[in-house]
């Protein structure tokens, strides 16, 4: 039986997952893992919500309404850092939600909402210890949950012709004099960063919000790389919806990396620069790789 409803979706991934099957191997890895799985489990419960399904590292649950999966997504972060068995192996979770109209079919959920819930958690856009929402979700709260959050700009969603106000949803600070979200939001600058600065072994860039900046091998690229797995015109950086963005348009693609998150492999897409990191042009990074273009994001 089909039902449609508004819901609130939200998705929570295991952040350093990878690593652990690396180094503990499959069988303790995924014990830990599940743990982490369960421990989100139990407290969506505590929130009135529920648990759709657990797909790998991640878990997808519902909720009946955005405070109710805003703040369950705050206690996540906090009873996933509080674990010290968690903390040991340096497991995190990055957790994106959305709040929308969802199609319920089977104890599944289908739909739009569901779409844009998992684009806010995913790797290019959310990093580990870290909460995103859509700025819609938030505002549909109220004025009762205390929380802050911080603007992060535009992004565009697969399947959405106009771009989607974002926002970070803060859970470290102490919270005891904060204001109310509406008021927060309309307080918080939107403006990112406008200034990039970009590492390639010993060249030094500085790239503007005023024009593209080129990567590849053909000699009129604003860098150029000359290797055999980097293509003529790889990749192009340049400022856009309020952001850095890399895209790329290489035949072997770009890995990015952000912060200690496990590189994410963008191949003729898109993905949006936030911070600090690296870019691998043509293959995956290796520990002693001297072909790093590293970046950081600046006023």
């Amino acid at each position: 039986m089909s039902d449609c409803r508004a819901l609130t979706i939200l998705f929570a991934d295991v952040s350093g997952s990878t690593r652990l099957f690396e180094t503990r191997g499959d069988v303790a890895a995924r014990r830990l893992v599940g743990a982490v799985l369960t421990a989100l489990g139990e407290v969506a419960g505590r929130h009135g919500g529920r648990v759709v399904k657990t797909i790998g590292d991640e878990i997808m649950c519902t909720f009946p309404a955005p405070l109710n999966g805003l703040l369950a997504a705050t206690d996540m972060q906090r009873r996933i850092r509080g674990d010290a068995a968690f903390a040991a192996d340096h497991l995190a979770i990055r957790i994106g939600l959305h709040h929308g109209e969802a199609l319920v079919e089977d104890g599944d959920v289908f739909g739009d909402a569901v779409n844009t819930a998992a684009r806010m958690a995913d790797k290019s856009l959310a990093r580990r210890d870290q909460i995103v929402a859509t700025a819609s979700t938030v505002e549909a709260a109220g004025g009762a949950a205390a929380l802050r959050v911080r603007a992060l700009g535009r992004v565009h969603v697969l399947g959405k012709q106009a771009p989607l106000e974002v926002v970070d949803v803060l859970w470290q600070e102490n919270l005891e004099h904060v204001t109310t979200v509406q008021r927060v939001m309309r307080a918080v600058d939107a403006a990112a960063p406008r200034q990039l600065l970009l590492r390639f072994r010993s060249q030094t860039f500085r790239v503007g919000d005023d024009a593209p900046f080129s990567i590849g091998r053909d000699p009129t690229s604003s860098l150029v790389v000359e290797t055999e797995w980097v293509s003529r015109h790889h990749a192009l950086i340049e400022w856009k919806r309020g952001h850095f963005m890399l895209a790329d348009r290489s035949t072997n693609g770009t890995w990015l990396k952000l912060g200690d998150d496990d590189a994410l492999l963008v191949h003729r897409d898109e993905a949006h620069l936030r911070r600090s990191g690296t870019l691998s042009l043509g293959q995956a990074p290796r520990p002693d790789d001297v072909d790093l273009v590293y970046f950081q994001c600046g006023e």
